[in-house]
């Protein structure tokens, strides 16, 4: 069965960073554009940020200059690494793997609270 599965979120303050991971199994990983959305509550889920199987990426205008998503193929891996956390970066964060022919799958989300 297809799995991703995050990891790396938690508590963090303020101008802080955190590295998220999501570690994909089931599928052709290097097929796939792989994405990062978050949702807060009482609110729709966004992108923040798709990382193509060509390697080309787009970022929400919110976290441009702060966020990074890369992937490593080898491991079936995709990150976001995030620096200069703001409290309104606060959400669950979902992986997403997507390709048209197929659809698209969703890990289960991980919290990322920014806090002082």
């Amino acid at each position: 069965q297809v799995q991703l599965v995050e990891s790396g979120g938690g508590l963090v303050q303020p101008g802080g960073s955190l590295r998220l991971s999501c570690a994909a199994s089931g599928i052709t990983f290097s097929m796939y554009a792989m994405g990062w959305y978050r949702q807060a509550p009482g609110k729709q889920r966004e992108l923040v940020a798709i990382i193509t199987s060509g390697g080309s990426k787009n970022y929400a205008d919110s976290v441009k200059g702060r966020f990074t998503i890369s992937r490593d193929n080898a491991k079936n891996t995709v990150y976001l690494q995030m620096h200069n956390l703001k409290p309104e970066d606060t959400a669950v964060y979902y992986c997403n793997a997507d390709m048209s022919a197929f659809g698209s799958y969703w890990g289960q989300g991980i919290q990322v609270t920014v806090s002082s």
